[in-house]
């Protein structure tokens, strides 16, 4: 798993679900802010049929933060006003970064994106119970 994967995990997450897992790595240290978490509003595009020409489709509104230790800094943004969301996937960005990368990757990551994966195939499995498959019969007026 990339950066970005787990950047794009830990903003898609429900807050406390991360809450929960972050909890088992210890309280989060005082952090040396770059960016304090701040929110405000992102414009979300969109293409028609998913490969038209880009529009744009409204704006969201989001939280950012960024936090540093030593050389390694922290990024989040997460969807909403959440701050202490924001401000806790930074800080899971920062420890994947350094020596305790593997037990975040074990404790946190890995069940966040077993519950994502879990989630999308039963969101999956519902749209695929209501689907109606059309078939079009030849009148023989030729």
């Amino acid at each position: 798993m990339q950066r970005k994967d787990w950047i794009g995990l830990f903003g898609r997450a429900k807050p406390e679900e991360l809450q929960a897992l972050a909890g088992h790595l210890g309280p989060m240290p005082a952090p040396d802010w770059l960016r304090p978490p701040e929110t405000g509003s992102v414009m979300v595009r969109g293409r028609a049929g998913g490969t038209g020409a880009p529009f744009n489709l409204g704006e969201v509104t989001a939280t950012r933060c960024a936090l540093r230790d030593g050389e390694a800094e922290g990024h989040a943004i997460v969807q909403g006003r959440d701050q202490d969301h924001a401000a806790r996937a930074a800080w899971l960005d920062l420890l994947l970064q350094g020596p305790r990368a593997a037990e975040v990757r074990r404790v946190v990551v890995e069940p966040l994106a077993a519950a994502e994966a879990a989630r999308r195939h039963d969101r999956a499995r519902k749209a695929e119970a209501t689907r109606v498959d059309f078939e079009t019969m030849v009148r023989g007026e030729d």
